[in-house]
């Protein structure tokens, strides 16, 4: 696929991999057991809910591998600093959850393995190409994708109902259903523009064909004030300036408006629909979810947010072991069965097959009876396959979020904050020692 590399071609854009050793004990403590003798033992570092029940699913259930399990922090709460710490000791898991914005980096780094080899053809013609797409890189193969979250509209179906608001199906539609619930609400909007969103913020720009990255000619290729990311920060900035959204981060003052009925839609990820069942029970009957508006009446193009991969480690010491445990894991019916006991989800997973179980397990009258899941297949199948994410998203995208925040306090835009965000990338590219260009646009 055009734009995409492998560890090799990585490793020749001049980054080296980190020295390993010198350090001990840096793993997480805590394990959900160790192998019965005669067994095969396979080590799983995961944050994603519900892997302990897959894990205890898949041991009783085979008679030559055990899967012992470590549950570790989500990325952002330090548990890709414990992964890189291990790996840096030589002894990172088997297998590991990656979100798909960090694989480049994990790849680039060395500790993602190409498991091209071990991933048989049967099980890569299960997985959708959309989401397979996100982790090959020239050919090859470096994590296994668990599920892909198209981006969607999440919508106060009872008050668009009472208004006879009608589901925007495109983003000036959009625009002018926000003016019109600015000014006939009661302190109510749309939608809220994230300050601390960038993964929104890149969905949103995926469905408008930008494209922050790219490796070719030998050097990483940075755009992330390219024109398309320009014309989605252009978009919510006026409405930003014109009070149809709010300008807040996603956390707690966003969800006490929600609760409230003041925020009007979510544009997020399939996962969001489980999110909210669990968030807010007392709303049940008054959602619904239609596919994101589009920049162009009929437009196919998507973005993805959020979802998550397993990857074998270049540490992994029983590779074959692991990689029949990572294939059950992702291609199953009661691995999804054992992880969905593990409480509300609307997870997407990219097996066919297991649509289906997850729609077995969903409550849809929180949706007022609504197939969700056949509106997720369908939008799923928008989402683009060339979408490049870099070899530092989380420092990328903490310097894109820092400057949004300063957009209330300053004469500075959206437009500014992105071009800062590529301002600052690059120069953190170079001294990791990779050849950068910049896009100029």
């Amino acid at each position: 696929m055009s734009g995409r590399i492998s560890r090799r071609g990585a490793l020749g854009l001049g980054l080296s991999l980190p020295v390993l050793g010198g350090l001990s004990g840096c793993g997480p403590v805590g394990t959900s057991g160790v192998a019965r003798s005669g067994k095969t033992q396979v080590t799983f570092w995961s944050s994603i809910r519900g892997s302990h029940e897959v894990v205890k699913a898949f041991n009783e259930t085979h008679d030559d591998v055990e899967v012992v399990f470590n549950q570790i922090p989500t990325g952002g709460e330090g548990g890709y600093a414990i992964l890189r710490n291990a790996a840096r000791a030589g002894n990172a898991p088997d297998v590991v959850t990656l979100e798909y914005p960090q694989v480049p980096g994990f790849v680039i780094d060395g500790i993602a393995a190409d498991i091209s080899d071990l991933m048989g053809q049967d099980l890569q013609e299960k997985i959708q190409p959309e989401a397979l797409a996100r982790t090959t890189y020239d050919g090859r193969i470096y994590s296994v994708p668990n599920d892909l979250e198209p981006m969607l509209l999440h919508y106060r179906s009872d008050v668009f109902a009472d208004r006879g608001y009608e589901v925007p199906t495109t983003w000036d539609e959009f625009a002018e259903l926000g003016r019109r619930i600015r000014d006939e609400g009661e302190g109510e909007r749309i939608a809220i523009f994230p300050t601390n969103g960038g993964t929104y913020f890149a969905g949103w720009c995926q469905q408008a064909g930008g494209q922050w990255f790219e490796a070719r000619d030998g050097a990483w290729h940075v755009g992330l004030a390219d024109e398309p990311t320009r014309r989605v920060a252009e978009f919510w900035q006026r409405l930003i300036d014109d009070d149809v959204v709010a300008l807040m981060p996603d956390g707690q003052e966003f969800d006490a408006m929600l609760s409230r009925g003041q925020i009007l839609t979510r544009l997020s990820g399939a996962w969001d629909a489980g999110a909210q069942m669990s968030a807010r029970p007392g709303q049940s009957g008054q959602w619904g979810i239609a596919p994101l508006p589009q920049w162009e009446a009929g437009a196919g193009s998507l973005g993805d947010h959020g979802g998550s991969t397993f990857a074998l480690t270049s540490d992994s010491r029983e590779p074959e072991a692991a990689m029949e445990f990572l294939s059950w894991q992702v291609s199953h019916p009661d691995s999804m069965r054992a992880r969905l006991s593990a409480g509300t989800s609307s997870m997407f997973p990219v097996v066919e097959e297991l649509v289906g179980v997850a729609r077995e397990t969903f409550d849809e009258s929180y949706y007022g009876g609504q197939d969700i899941y056949s509106l997720f297949a369908q939008e799923a199948a928008k989402v683009r396959d060339d979408w490049n994410w870099g070899p530092r998203m989380t420092s990328t995208l903490n310097v894109m979020q820092d400057n949004f925040a300063r957009v209330p306090a300053t004469d500075e835009t959206l437009v500014d904050a992105v071009r800062a965000a590529e301002a600052g990338t690059i120069p953190d590219l170079r001294a990791l020692g990779l050849t950068v260009e910049e896009q100029k646009g």
